[in-house]
């Protein structure tokens, strides 16, 4: 459930960012379409979300520009994208507090593969490194979850660079 409207109206920019990205399953659509994931019916074998739900997600994030729908698949607009390093700094901290084994993913400067830090800065060069320019891939928390995955997960388990389509 959304917080109540009166916090759009608020002063305080948190309250209207979750308001956009808040609710149940949408950064994970986000993160997703991040992945490369942008026909409706991956979003949702890959989320294991309601359709009906996964239908009211993509238009609200259509309606605030977070998406678009270009020739029937959902693309991250320019707000969308500047998403990621929300999106990159929740993973870390994820992974430092509920991954023992370590990294379910690495993201690597695609030009050199240096690792990346939580900020996006590659160890290797130093550079800070767009999104455009990132690369993932399994790392040594990761988990398989199937022995037998479809194919669009079993492309996301291999190395690949983000936002590139599945």
């Amino acid at each position: 459930m959304a917080l109540p409207s009166t916090y759009a109206d608020r002063n305080c920019s948190l309250a209207r960012t979750l308001e956009v990205v808040g609710e149940r399953w949408t950064l994970l659509i986000v993160r997703d379409a991040f992945f490369g994931i942008r026909r409706f019916g991956d979003f949702a074998s890959q989320l294991g979300i309601p359709r009906a739900v996964l239908t009211n997600r993509l238009k609200f994030l259509v309606q605030e520009q977070v998406m678009e729908r270009v020739d029937g698949e959902y693309r991250l607009t320019a707000k969308g994208l500047e998403l990621w390093p929300v999106l990159r700094a929740m993973t870390a901290w994820g992974d430092e507090h509920y991954s023992p084994g370590g990294e379910k993913r690495t993201f690597r400067h695609d030009a050199d593969g240096g690792l990346l830090d939580a900020g996006n800065r590659c160890c290797a060069c130093g550079a800070v490194v767009s999104v455009q320019d990132v690369r993932t891939e399994p790392g040594p928390g990761f988990e398989p979850g199937n022995a037998n995955p479809d194919s669009v997960s079993a492309l996301l388990t291999t190395p690949r660079r983000l936002l590139e389509p599945l």
